[in-house]
C-alpha cells in the first residue's frame, strides 16, 4: 500500500526491538541470567561431592590407649576427623549435647566392640558419614562398632531436615515481604518516618510468620520437637533480619537490591546453611561462609532448640541480630532523593 502524505514512517526492526526491550530491561535480564548461573554453580558446587572433613570426634578410652588412638584417627587420609580425648562417656555425651562435638567413640578395653555416639538431630548425613569413617578405622584394628544416637531426629523429621526447611521458609517470607513493601511504594522511602513504618510493618509480619511457622512445624505436623516459644522467637528474628537486609539493599541499589538479597540468602546462604549436608561435609568455601549468613545461623539455632536443649545459641543469634540491626539502620538511612522509584 502506498504511503499517503502525512503518514509517519513505519519503525525499523531495530527500533521495534529497542522499544520492546529497553536497555534497562536488557540489563535486568542479564542480571537474572547471572543470578541463575550463580544459583546452579553454588548448589552443585556445595552438594555434588560431599566429603567429611574435620568432624569433631571425642575419644573416650583408657589413658594408655587414648593418646595413640586420637593420633591415628586424626591422621586418617583426607583428615575426615578432628579427634580429641575426653575423660569418659559422660563427658562425651555432655559435649555432644552442648554441640562442642559431633560424635564420640567410646572404647571398651575389655572387649572388641566399641560404641559410637552420634546426634541424628544434627543431620542424618553427618551421622552416617561419621559412622562410615569410624567403622573403617575400627575394622583396620579388627574391632567392631555399635551405634548409639543420643540426640535422634524426631519421628516426623525425615533425615533431620525440617529445621532447615523451616528456616528457608522464614527467609523466603522475609525477602518477599520486603520486596512487596518496596514495589508498592518505591524502593527507597521518602523520609526516615516512612522507613520506620516499613520496618514496623516488617516486624509485625515477622512476629506472625515466626509464630505460624513454629506452630506448623511443631504441633500441626509434628516435625520438630522443642519449644514452640523458642522457635517463634527465632523465626521472628530470621524473618526480620532477612527482610531488613532486603530493604537496605533496595534502598542502596533500587530494584536490583532484590536480586542482591536473593544472591546472599538463596544463592550463597541456602547451600551453605548446613541443612542437607552439615558443615563438616561441605567444601571449604561454603563451610566458611555458612555460619555468617542468615540461613546457616537460623538452621543451627533451630536444631539447637529442637534437639540440643537450646545449647550453643549465642553465636548464631548474634549473627542474626547483626543482620537485623545493620539492615534496619541502612534501610533508615538510604532515603529517596527524587521522584518515587519503582
Amino acid at each position: 500500500m502506498d504511503r499517503t502524505p502525512g503518514d509517519s514512517p513505519s519503525p525499523t526492526f531495530a527500533e521495534e526491538v529497542r522499544e520492546a526491550v529497553t536497555v534497562r530491561a536488557a540489563l535486568l535480564v542479564i542480571g537474572a541470567l547471572v543470578l541463575q548461573l550463580a544459583f546452579i554453580t553454588s548448589y552443585i558446587g556445595a552438594f555434588h561431592a560431599p566429603q567429611p572433613k574435620d568432624i569433631a570426634l571425642g575419644v573416650a578410652a583408657p589413658p594408655q590407649l587414648s593418646g595413640e588412638l586420637v593420633r591415628k584417627l586424626g591422621a586418617l587420609p583426607g583428615s575426615p576427623l578432628d579427634a580429641s580425648a575426653v575423660r569418659d562417656e559422660a563427658e562425651a555425651r555432655r559435649r555432644i549435647h552442648d554441640r562442642e562435638l559431633e560424635a564420640a567413640l567410646v572404647v571398651d578395653p575389655r572387649g572388641t566392640t566399641d560404641t559410637l555416639l552420634v546426634a541424628g538431630g544434627s543431620g542424618a548425613s553427618l551421622a552416617q558419614a561419621t559412622e562410615a569413617v569410624v567403622t573403617r578405622a575400627e575394622a583396620a584394628q579388627r574391632r567392631s562398632l555399635k551405634l548409639t544416637d543420643i540426640a535422634p531426629a524426631g519421628a516426623g523429621d525425615s533425615r533431620g531436615l525440617s529445621s532447615f526447611y523451616l528456616v528457608v521458609g522464614w527467609c523466603v517470607g522475609g525477602y518477599l515481604c520486603a520486596a512487596i513493601l518496596a514495589i508498592s511504594a518505591g524502593a527507597r522511602p521518602a523520609n526516615p518516618r516512612r522507613a520506620g513504618f516499613r520496618l514496623a510493618a516488617l516486624a509485625l509480619y515477622a512476629v506472625a510468620a515466626g509464630l505460624l511457622g513454629a506452630v506448623i512445624a511443631g504441633p500441626v505436623l509434628g516435625a520438630l520437637p522443642g519449644s514452640v516459644l523458642g522457635l517463634w522467637g527465632l523465626g521472628a528474628l530470621v524473618v526480620f533480619a532477612v527482610g531488613a537486609t532486603t530493604l537496605a539493599l533496595q534502598g542502596l541499589a533500587g530494584i536490583i537490591g532484590i536480586g542482591l538479597a536473593i544472591a546472599i540468602v538463596v544463592v550463597l546462604g541456602n547451600p551453605s546453611a548446613g541443612g542437607a549436608y552439615p558443615y563438616p561435609l561441605l567444601p571449604p568455601f561454603w563451610r566458611a561462609i555458612g555460619p555468617a549468613l542468615p540461613p546457616g545461623a537460623g538452621t543451627w539455632s533451630a536444631r539447637s532448640i529442637a534437639y540440643f536443649r537450646g545449647n550453643a545459641l549465642t553465636g548464631p543469634l548474634l549473627v542474626l541480630s547483626a543482620w537485623a540491626a545493620v539492615g534496619a539502620a541502612v534501610a533508615c538511612a538510604a532515603l529517596r532523593r527524587g521522584p518515587a522509584e519503582r
